[in-house]
């Protein structure tokens, strides 16, 4: 940037470039898109970064303060496109317009911001995508609460709510995904919320409680906050305050469309941490895609509200069990007789309303968006039709809030033409018959040139000169002409204009009034049609609480529609919610795997009771343990928010929580490896998790030593059974941990089998009572492609390992080396394997030694007996062939 601070500095540079730095000095955070004529040209480290960011041309343009000035500009309606890519990288536009007339102003136009466009902040439909909420938050600290405020600009929808953790905090704010995330300078946040591409930090004094608790009540014209039911939330409340001025700064203007704010209670849903999210694959697949994910497989919304609204849903699951149950009914209702098909077709033609009032609330409404409008309101009676026929308490009251619109729909169609233009600028937009003035100024525009053919036949015939014409130009305006020789026929009221070398031309005053009108005719159309438009808008802006909720309304019947359609076409059921706690799920199947299969899927059943809360899970590598699991959480989630689920049958209750621990992640921006990013999640598990909470865990305890794993994933699943009691997963290739139902009465061992044909392996994919007897290794690494030479020797060293030789395998490769491995077939770590001897599982297997026994091993005991001083060198040669009976 320049120097422009001081006089001398500001003195070198020429008056337009003066108003330039001005205004950005007022914005120094953003792109400041500076309008001449048809271009919105950047200047200095603007025009760097846009010519980076768009790849569009770095040029520069004359000098000023004795320097050359750096340039970048995009076309004026072309705006949108860049404006998008800007936004995609997360970069703020302060969009400066000309506000001045150039014909009255001296030096440069007046210019000003208009609008500041930032990523939680946009509503231009070019700009968002329609299927998604695009979400400014603010989040602030008052004594031990964190506040969090949620508003989505485009459609009005205002939320807070409070934790009092930082990991609450980075739990809210990931399930939230906002755009934009406000915070003050100075606040601490989590590592993982520190990072966020939106995170904006905002000055101290912003987040005044005072302050912010006086701007929402101006807002929402009340006293107090009380009818909110967040009076109490002073950390909400600032953050709210915080949020609002800045989406008020931004905007430029008034934001009568958010009228009330949404308190949400941690009690009210069910929790999933930012990890559980993201194994469960939700409406973000582990690739950061849209792909095979929970929503793309529920997802036939016909209105793009209702799939965003499903979202929201399908990340914030209810344990509310009457409104559960409401979703439910109103399912089964639309599934009896197909119901749900008519009211998807009616709702198909329905735009995208929310974002319509947004607009048209911030007055930055389309012609189209209008158009659209009363199109979607015109669907509504159909819509009523149908809810009657399919009566519940939920989808009546729908049909209430719902309603009917004919005066709205009548007022659209009679204001706007069948297929308006995209803006008002250059007309077009008013329906013929609205407008009497209108239409008359339109008439005289359009008819000017038959007007005056008319004209110059009648002065034809009434003067009696052949050569009389009628004509215009833009310096002159209308004349009438009459050739030199004819000029003295010219009638008394016939005034003069302009004379020519062969012609004269003439005025009168019926030509004159014409021309009056006639030049006017258009810019005067124009004008009042824009105040017309203007009115419009002011008319629907009287209905707009209303219209919000029908919107509204109208996305929770596409919701339900959509989950009817869904649990017919999927063979979902509905399952049975009880606040009694545990999960029955008869032959249950994992909803998104299950339509990526060539093949039939193989559903299975869960049973976590009282008396069973812990199923240890073994099995061979690719046996389906991970999509068994993953598929209860999704089950369970299902559930929760008032669907259909893919089983059979089910009977769960109510949870509280929903954690899952599966996969190997690196956080190397955080500075954390594969083992600490797995010990970080089981920490929060184990200090955070219930007895009303769903555990998933698999392979705890893998990033580390053989014994350093198998220790932590024992004391780990012992504390989850017996402390916690949680509902739990648990899957392991730790033979030992089958040993925990001994231990633990309300832990069971389960596994999924397979079956070898020779030295190849057959996946079964079916859950079976009892622990695995093997976990496959050396097939699965041969279906994994491991060359022929290297599954060999890992053969040959399985099997020794097996018989318990402590004879080191001869082979080319080991000429040199140690002593074997030991007996782990779950771990190729090397270890000396005199530490332990090998033992054998409960199913008869070998495996790891017993580290978890009741009491040590009678070879050590028969040891701590011996006096080795006391033995004659055949005495210690017979004790030493004893021990080895022993082992």
């Amino acid at each position: 940037m320049p120097q422009a601070a001081t006089p001398s500095a500001k003195a070198q540079h020429t008056p337009m470039m003066q108003q330039y730095l001005r205004i950005k000095a007022q914005h120094p955070q953003e792109l400041v898109f500076y309008r001449m004529g048809d271009f919105y040209e950047l200047f200095y480290d603007d025009a760097k970064r846009a010519a980076e960011l768009l790849d569009v041309t770095l040029t520069a343009r004359g000098k000023s303060g004795g320097e050359p000035i750096p340039m970048a500009g995009i076309p004026y309606h072309a705006a949108e496109g860049y404006l998008a890519r800007l936004i995609k990288a997360g970069v703020s536009v302060a969009i400066c317009e000309q506000i001045g007339d150039p014909a009255t102003s001296k030096g440069p136009v007046e210019r000003q911001v208009v609008r500041i466009v930032t990523p939680g902040t946009v509503t231009d439909e070019a700009l968002l995508n329609e299927r998604r909420d695009n979400l400014l938050a603010a989040t602030a600290r008052v004594g031990d609460q964190f506040g969090l405020a949620l508003l989505d600009l485009a459609t009005g929808r205002f939320v807070v709510q409070e934790v009092n953790t930082l990991e609450g905090l980075a739990e809210q704010i990931q399930r939230h995904s906002p755009a934009e995330l406000l915070a003050a300078e100075g606040l601490e946040l989590p590592a993982v919320i520190e990072r966020h591409p939106g995170l904006r930090r905002r000055a101290p004094w912003e987040f005044d409680f005072e302050s912010a608790n006086n701007l929402l009540n101006r807002q929402f014209g009340t006293l107090n906050l009380e009818a909110f039911g967040c009076s109490h939330m002073h950390a909400a409340i600032v953050a709210a305050g915080c949020l609002l001025q800045y989406a008020r700064d931004t905007q430029r203007t008034e934001l009568p469309h958010i009228r009330s704010l949404q308190a949400e209670s941690s009690d009210e849903t069910v929790a999933l941490d930012g990890a559980s999210r993201r194994n469960l694959e939700i409406d973000i697949n582990l690739s950061g895609g849209d792909e095979n994910t929970l929503l793309s497989v529920l997802d036939s919304c016909k209105t793009a509200m209702g799939s965003r609204l499903l979202r929201r849903w399908l990340n914030n699951p209810l344990r509310k069990l009457s409104t559960l149950q409401n979703r439910q009914d109103a399912i089964a209702a639309l599934i009896d007789g197909y119901q749900f098909e008519p009211l998807r077709d009616a709702l198909k033609p329905v735009g995208d309303m929310e974002r319509i009032l947004g607009r048209l609330a911030l007055r930055s409404a389309r012609p189209r968006d209008l158009a659209r409008l009363g199109q979607s309101l015109a669907q509504f009676p159909e819509i009523q039709q149908l809810l009657k026929q399919a009566d519940t308490a939920l989808l009546a009251q729908l049909g209430e809030v719902v309603g009917e619109w004919p005066e709205t729909v009548a007022l659209l169609e009679q204001a706007l033409v069948e297929n308006p233009p995209v803006v008002i600028r250059d007309g077009g937009v008013i329906a013929e018959g609205y407008d009497s003035e209108l239409d008359e100024l339109r008439s005289i525009s359009e008819n000017a040139g038959d007007y005056l053919v008319q004209l110059e036949q009648r002065e034809k015939e009434r003067t009696g000169i052949p050569t009389l014409k009628v004509g215009y130009n833009r310096v002159h305006g209308y004349f009438i002409e009459i050739s030199r020789g004819q000029s003295d026929k010219a009638p008394a009221e016939y005034i003069r204009r302009q004379t020519l070398k062969n012609a004269e031309r003439f005025i009168t005053p019926e030509l004159k009034e014409f021309e009056d009108k006639a030049l006017s005719a258009k810019s005067r159309a124009l004008a009042r049609e824009k105040a017309l438009y203007e009115e419009l808008i002011d008319k629907l802006n009287e209905f707009l609480a209303q219209l919000q909720g029908a919107a509204a309304g109208v996305s929770e019947l596409d919701v339900l529609a959509c989950l009817a359609e869904r649990a017919d076409n999927l063979r979902l059921c509905r399952p049975v919610l009880t606040e009694e706690s545990g999960l029955d799920i008869s032959a249950g199947r994992h909803p998104v795997v299950e339509q990526v299969l060539d093949e039939p899927f193989v559903a299975n059943d869960v049973a976590l009771r009282d008396d069973r809360r812990m199923l240890v899970i073994t099995g061979p590598n690719m046996g389906g343990k991970s999509t068994y699991m993953r598929q209860t959480a999704l089950i369970a989630l299902l559930a929760h928010v008032g669907s259909y689920v893919p089983a059979d049958n089910a009977r769960i209750g109510l949870l509280d929580r929903i954690f899952t621990r599966i996969g190997s992640a690196d956080d190397l921006a955080g500075g954390r490896s594969t083992f600490m990013v797995e010990m970080t999640e089981t920490a929060n598990i184990l200090r955070n998790a219930s007895a009303n909470s769903l555990v998933l865990m698999d392979e705890i305890g893998r990033g580390t030593s053989t014994y350093d794993g198998l220790s932590l994933a024992w004391a780990c699943a012992h504390f989850l059974a017996d402390k916690v009691r949680a509902f739990t997963l648990f899957a392991t290739h730790y033979f030992e941990l089958t040993d925990l139902p001994n231990r633990c009465p309300e832990a069971a061992n389960i596994h999924l089998n397979a079956t070898e044909h020779g030295d190849d392996i057959v996946f079964l994919h079916r859950i079976e009572e009892g622990p695995a007897s093997k976990s496959y290794g050396l097939q699965v690494a041969k279906l994994a492609g491991i060359p022929k030479e290297v599954l060999e020797e890992a053969r040959e060293r399985l099997q020794a390992l097996e018989s318990g030789s402590q004879e080191p395998i001869t082979s080319k490769a080991e000429a040199t080396s140690p002593s074997p491995l030991p007996a782990s077939k779950a771990n190729t770590e090397p270890m000396q394997t005199e530490e332990l001897p090998a033992a054998t599982s409960v199913s008869g297997s070998p495996m790891q030694v017993d580290l978890f026994g009741s009491g040590p091993h009678p070879a050590i005991e028969a040891l701590a007996e011996l006096d080795p001083d006391d033995l004659t060198p055949r005495q210690a040669l017979e004790q030493l062939y004893a021990l080895r009976k022993l082992l």
